[in-house]
């Protein structure tokens, strides 16, 4: 495959890099083309245009291809839990049990939110959408930890994860359960992340929950399709 096309435009040739995609597509790289020619390009709907390299994310919507690090989402979606496929996005790798076990631990040592954040919570009217709420109370999580992350820092960088992941499903749960004018619920210990997220969104106080493995197995689905944020669910590809 040839490394470059030609572009003639107003007698003056310009000469654009071809890259590779990490499933052999071919792209052409036109990220000088206004630089060097003025020129823009015209591509509704960005059909014809890929946002990034991803090391991530392979996403080929017209064939209902979608793959993380390499991992058909069919078989991630069926075989493993959403903590497994957090850590394969992170990490770049699914976790062998020892690590899982680690992972799973370490998020549940760190589940409990300030208290204070039911006074953040209960100043938002129950009207509010859902997402105002929830997008206030993770940036709020920067005032009850406001030490800094470096992110060239190993230790620093995972604790900033498990801390996230720990704590999003309670301010979720919460911001639910606001809404619906309902108490609110703690983390369980011995419940694993999609269970506890089950458990803290809809236990009754009045009687005995135990999440069906219908709800759980389709939170699990739901959380696993929704994990890459930045290309499978952005705003470029919707």
């Amino acid at each position: 495959m040839a490394d470059h096309i030609d572009l003639n435009y107003k007698g003056v040739n310009y000469k654009f890099p071809l890259v590779q995609g990490s499933e052999n597509e071919a792209a052409i790289d036109i990220k000088t083309l206004r630089a060097q020619t003025g020129l823009i390009t015209l591509d509704p709907g960005f059909k014809n245009t890929g946002s990034c390299k991803s090391e991530i994310t392979f996403l080929d919507g017209e064939e209902g291809v979608l793959r993380y690090r390499g991992y058909s989402i069919e078989d991630l979606a069926n075989n493993s839990s959403f903590i497994e496929v957090a850590y394969l996005l992170i990490f770049g790798d699914l976790p062998k049990v020892d690590q899982l076990n680690k992972f799973e631990d370490d998020i549940r040592d760190y589940a409990l939110v300030d208290e204070d954040f039911k006074i953040i919570l209960k100043s938002f009217p129950k009207s509010a959408h859902p997402m105002g709420i929830l997008s206030s109370l993770t940036s709020a999580l920067i005032a009850f930890n406001p030490s800094w992350v470096d992110i060239n820092s190993e230790k620093d960088f995972h604790e900033a994860i498990i801390m996230l992941l720990a704590k999003f499903p309670v301010l979720a749960s919460w911001t639910h359960r606001k809404m619906k004018g309902l108490p609110l619920n703690y983390p369980n210990y011995d419940l694993s992340y999609t269970e506890n997220l089950a458990h803290m969104m809809f236990r009754m106080p009045n009687k005995e929950f135990k999440a069906s493995p219908t709800l759980v197995g389709a939170l699990n689905k739901l959380l696993i399709l929704h994990a890459d944020h930045e290309q499978n669910c952005s705003t470029s590809t919707v």
